[in-house]
């Protein structure tokens, strides 16, 4: 049990340690885990930057995700999800709506400068824990296209079995605990606000 997203990120910039001073560039998948990647980035000197990736609703509830899409368009679709009803036609409404939200909070939250190139960099992707995976693998596939030197999936927690789902995509995975019995995310935190626009605005502008 963590007791909140910041103590979550101390323990997995400790368990990142190893790349303290090699200037990683660490990104954070929002809103939840952006000020955990700045605090990640700021213990270990390099950059933070945000990666942008959203999910895919289920028709009539949109909380679980049976995909994710990135910035680029490509998406992805949980297999785990495949019991779910979900046309064609409804899978391209969400597709479009996902990716207007995107356009927004590019537009919001590096409205000042370029998203930071991870091209030839150690970049460390960190979500606040992963259910399905959705984002996550997403968040990766977006990232491997830009050639980084390495890539790494770092989260305070997740099931086993999304961990072997995205092992393949990163060439390493860093995760402090995968329970068994897991529910949602927000069970291994006492403390599990939701971020606010605002607040990720503030941790990539360094405040």
């Amino acid at each position: 049990m963590f007791s909140d997203r910041d103590e979550a990120a101390r323990q997995l910039a400790r368990a990142l340690a190893k790349y303290k001073g090699t200037h990683p560039l660490v990104l954070g998948i929002p809103r939840g885990a952006v000020p955990m990647a700045k605090r990640i980035a700021d213990e270990l000197g390099g950059e933070v930057d945000v990666v942008l990736v959203r999910k895919l609703g289920a028709p009539g509830h949109a909380e679980y995700a049976i995909g994710a899409i990135d910035e680029s368009g490509f998406s992805y679709l949980n297999p785990d999800a495949a019991w779910v009803q979900a046309s064609t036609e409804y899978l391209e409404r969400e597709k479009e709506a996902q990716l207007a939200t995107m356009r927004e909070r590019r537009r919001r939250y590096t409205e000042q400068r370029a998203a930071i190139d991870p091209a030839g960099r150690t970049v460390i992707v960190v979500d606040d824990g992963l259910a399905t995976g959705s984002t996550m693998i997403a968040a990766l596939h977006a990232l491997r296209e830009k050639k980084p030197a390495k890539l790494v999936c770092a989260v305070p927690v997740s099931p086993p079995e999304t961990l072997e789902r995205v092992r393949p995509l990163a060439d390493e995975v860093v995760c402090l605990y995968a329970p068994a019995a897991f529910y949602a995310v927000g069970q291994f935190y006492r403390r599990f606000d939701q971020v606010e626009d605002d607040e990720v605005v503030a941790a990539l502008s360094g405040k």
